[in-house]
């Protein structure tokens, strides 16, 4: 059985919308891409280096893969195992995608995910993926929350918990206080309350 591990970069407030660039996602007017780039250090660094290290296959939100899908082929450099893991996208929109080793979930996508979860292969790592986060934990799917919190307040943008989920119980496993002030948190699924 695979587990979905939830990797956010998230604001004070709850935004995790375009945190990498300044023209990652615009959707909404949302203009403040890049919020991220001022809290690195060494420790985050690492942290995050650790993390694209383990062995992984993508659940991607279709939105996330569009931002994606032209942009790690082109830095393999950086994260090679992000071009051969396999990337999941459950959508409504699209049949086909364009990153090698795309696979697109249709129908039922509760029941699609929930088979995934149950199959032999990797965990599913998620990054960002609002939409798709919101659905996973409405349907208790997320067994761990890797949580970047960033000492900023954005006022708006997609946020991570913007929809009522069900009521879910996560143990802390570590929280580390970077020299930025990023709180990096690691929680895994305790029983539902």
């Amino acid at each position: 059985m695979r587990n979905i591990i939830a990797f956010e970069f998230i604001s004070l407030d709850g935004v995790i919308q375009s945190p990498g660039r300044e023209d990652e996602d615009r959707e909404q007017g949302f203009t403040l891409g890049g919020w991220i780039s001022r809290f690195n250090d060494e420790a985050l660094s690492e942290a995050i280096r650790e993390e694209m290290n383990l062995s992984f296959d993508l659940l991607l939100g279709r939105k996330t893969y569009d931002i994606w899908a032209p942009y790690w082929p082109r830095n393999d450099s950086i994260w090679p195992a992000a071009n051969r893991a396999v990337k999941y996208v459950p959508s409504r929109t699209i049949d086909s995608g364009t990153w090698d080793k795309t696979v697109i979930l249709k129908g039922d996508l509760q029941a699609a995910i929930a088979d995934l979860k149950s199959s032999e292969g990797p965990d599913l790592h998620i990054y960002g993926s609002s939409v798709l986060m919101e659905s996973l934990m409405e349907w208790g799917l997320v067994d761990e929350l890797r949580l970047k919190i960033y000492p900023v307040v954005l006022g708006s943008g997609k946020k991570l918990f913007s929809r009522q989920s069900a009521a879910l119980d996560y143990s802390l496993v570590q929280c580390i206080t970077t020299s930025c002030g990023v709180i990096m948190t690691h929680y895994k699924k305790a029983e539902a309350l």
